[in-house]
């Protein structure tokens, strides 16, 4: 029977421009206070975890850290391909700026030429994946990432839950056949510490 390995991807805190609405894709802004107190209350929400690995976007990194030194888990691995996904020419804009200068385009779905593609996103974080799978064979793993990551893997593997907030989470199972989901998770609550729902 093959050996799985439980990967949690964690969409990170709020950063700066989650906060003011603005898409990040590659852009780094770091945490707001409120996303450091978010990554603090998930943090209590985890159970016992063996190994941790995030993004190498600060926002992601941040937040890894913060868990991580509450659950006594560590060093966070730094790995690129848990990024989000490449905006394009709509990064750092609010969607009131991409609805001026794109007319028409998140009504019907369309995205800019510099956006980067599903499949081509959901390939590198398979890649992860499946490192993580490699490295900490059986165990239980913590992925910080991005809502635009979490939500290219649950489209791969055939679901769409639709944008995560702050501290949203999915649980993927891997082995050595393949991968699949398991449960959406809310690790902090909203009405206590606000958790943002824009998909910046």
């Amino acid at each position: 029977m093959a050996t799985t390995t439980r990967v949690l991807l964690l969409r990170h805190g709020q950063s700066e421009w989650n906060a003011v609405g603005r898409w990040q894709g590659h852009a780094d802004p770091p945490l707001t206070a409120l996303g450091r107190a978010q990554a603090l209350a998930a943090s209590r929400a985890l159970g016992t975890l063996d190994a941790a690995v995030a993004s190498d976007l600060v926002r992601a990194r941040e937040t890894a850290e913060v868990v991580t030194g509450q659950l006594g888990v560590g060093p966070v691995l730094i790995d690129e391909r848990l990024r989000e996904r490449d905006a394009g020419e709509w990064t750092g804009l609010t969607r009131a700026e991409i609805d001026e200068q794109y007319p028409g385009y998140l009504a019907d779905g369309r995205r800019p030429p510099g956006w980067e593609d599903a499949e081509v996103l959901a390939a590198r974080v398979f890649e992860a994946l499946r490192a993580a799978h490699a490295t900490f064979t059986g165990g239980d793993v913590l992925a910080v990432t991005h809502s635009g990551v979490i939500r290219a893997v649950e489209l791969a593997l055939g679901h769409d839950g639709g944008v995560l907030p702050n501290l949203g989470a999915r649980w993927v199972w891997v082995d050595d056949k393949g991968m699949a989901l398991g449960d959406r998770l809310q690790l902090i609550d909203a009405n206590s510490v606000a958790a943002s729902t824009n998909e910046a």
